[in-house]
């Protein structure tokens, strides 16, 4: 007698991996953070600036305030 183990759902067929897979990604590179500014924006009435113009100002700002440093 085997014992299968039991898988959850949400990870039972290809689509939804890849779901999950995407969302990591964007997650990992940022790109949701994108969508979260501009829904932000719309939620606020104002325009939001161009992608280009919003990735130097964050750039800007993780170089002017550093998390940690080894020193």
């Amino acid at each position: 007698m085997t014992m299968q183990t039991a898988r959850p759902e949400r990870w039972t067929t290809p689509r939804r991996w890849a779901a999950g897979l995407r969302w990591y990604l964007r997650e990992f590179t940022g790109e949701a953070r994108w969508d979260e500014y501009v829904a932000r924006c719309a939620a606020e009435g104002t325009e939001p600036m161009s992608r280009r113009a919003w990735e130097r100002h964050r750039a800007d700002a993780r170089e002017h305030a550093p998390q940690s440093r080894c020193c």
